[in-house]
């Protein structure tokens, strides 16, 4: 086998490899509809709940809890917040921590968006709610089954 030859077999190895095995299941379009308040004072904590629904029809009622550290003070709430995730392949796969930074600010009624993610799996968050808040802050954000 000549040179050109080797390297194409290499490359249509590499390529087989790399393929979705036979019959594997497309990603499931998931979102999280949750609630979520806390306080923070150089440290930050909030504490939720929500539910994660899925295209597949499956449905997983969730803890959230929220942890992490910065320059940030404030105390909010959020309610009837939103979240999309991106490569879940089971509804499982949402379940976990995440890691998380963001930057936040707010009077009265704040809104807030963020994305954590955990290895291939993404969570774009969306809320709006009340309290007020100052800061910058990184953490954890775990999603539990309740």
């Amino acid at each position: 086998m000549n040179a050109a030859g080797f390297l194409s077999a290499i490359v249509l190895a590499a390529g087989l490899a790399m393929a979705p095995a036979a019959g594997a299941a497309d990603p499931l379009e998931c979102r999280l509809d949750f609630s979520l308040s806390g306080w923070s004072a150089i440290y930050r904590t909030a504490d939720g709940a929500g539910t994660v629904s899925c295209s597949n029809g499956q449905r997983l009622p969730v803890r959230i809890s929220a942890r992490g550290g910065g320059l940030s003070v404030g105390k909010s709430r959020i309610d009837n917040g939103r979240g999309t995730f991106s490569g879940v392949a089971n509804i499982r796969d949402v379940l976990g921590g995440y890691a998380a930074a963001e930057a936040h600010a707010g009077a009265v009624k704040s809104a807030r968006a963020q994305v954590v993610t955990k290895g291939p799996v993404s969570l774009a968050l969306a809320g709006t709610g009340d309290g007020w808040d100052l800061g910058i802050a990184f953490g954890s954000f775990v999603i539990s089954e309740r």
